[in-house]
């Protein structure tokens, strides 16, 4: 990271930023909210964070072994603020050219359309309330925790939470990444928990 004061010079007129993170490192994906958060002050209160191109990079691909940010993560991240996600590896080259060519021809895209960001260049198919939801269940710590339920909650207040949660998050209608898995963790979930409430 540069000092403060180089990167001050950085974030005026910026029309396209490339976030890159480390799949095998989970702090340098953690650390991504704190460089939004830094250019967002940067750019001050006229800035318009919607009229920059942003594409988020999940590198070292080719290290498989010790990858700590699975792909539906870092792309829920990046898909549920509108922006690109790629997956590449410096190393091996992989993703890269097609990372860097969409970046171009979007930044063309947002000088032709007047130094806006096309409303079309992601279009996000799922809400806040469901990447919210994906996440919470994929940091719970356990089935009880995952409903958002307290522990001795009766048969049909865990049945409620299910319900709730499943509508919200069913394959066939959420299309957030990494939404699959975790209706599957709640239906787990659920069968757990009534296993054990009389």
């Amino acid at each position: 990271p540069l000092s403060l004061q180089v990167r001050n010079e950085f974030y005026k007129d910026t029309q396209g930023v490339i976030l890159v993170y480390d799949v095998g490192q989970k702090e340098s994906f953690d650390a991504l909210d704190a460089w939004l958060a830094e250019m967002k002050q940067e750019l001050g209160p006229h800035g318009n964070m919607e009229n920059i191109v942003f594409v988020v990079c999940a590198n070292k691909i080719d290290c498989t072994k010790h990858r700590s940010v699975d792909e539906s993560e870092g792309r829920l991240w990046a898909e549920s603020r509108g922006f690109l996600y790629f997956e590449t590896s410096a190393q091996t080259g992989e993703g890269i050219n097609e990372m860097f060519q969409t970046f171009y021809s979007a930044i063309i895209d947002l000088c032709d359309n007047g130094g806006k960001r096309p409303p079309s260049s992601v279009g996000v198919g799922f809400t806040k309330e469901q990447a919210d939801a994906i996440r919470r269940i994929r940091n719970s710590k356990d089935s009880w925790d995952m409903l958002g339920v307290k522990p001795g909650a009766t048969r049909d207040e865990v049945n409620k939470a299910y319900r709730k949660l499943a509508v919200l998050l069913h394959p066939d209608k959420c299309v957030a990444p990494g939404s699959e898995d975790a209706f599957k963790a709640v239906v787990n979930a659920r069968t757990a928990l009534l296993k054990n409430i009389k």
